[in-house]
């Protein structure tokens, strides 16, 4: 497996969900966070499977029972997690990130 690169605008997006979630209702954030750490596995486990974004070099996994999808790259040695984005807000913003 190869290892999962997160950058830091990915990190701080995950970790605003989460603070978001859990302002809403106790516990809700941490089902975030285990709901994304289980995409990152599944992403680890078999990156090839997800599908491309819009025809770009970036895939997807739409994130399980919240509305965010993990965008990604898998480079010769390792998977670079490029974005943590809410479904409904801003698309594509992050796109121009490099994927590290």
């Amino acid at each position: 497996m190869k290892p999962l690169v997160i950058n830091e605008e990915a990190t701080e997006e995950l970790n605003l969900a989460i603070d978001y979630y859990e302002t809403r209702k106790s516990g809700l954030g941490v089902d975030l966070a285990a709901k994304v750490k289980e995409a990152f596995l599944r992403i680890q486990k078999n990156p090839g499977f997800y599908p491309y974004h819009n025809q770009t070099r970036i895939q997807k996994y739409f994130v399980r029972r919240f509305p965010y999808t993990v965008f990604y790259a898998e480079l010769d040695d390792h998977i670079a997690v490029t974005a943590v984005a809410h479904q409904r807000r801003r698309p594509d913003y992050w796109k121009f990130r490099r994927s590290e």
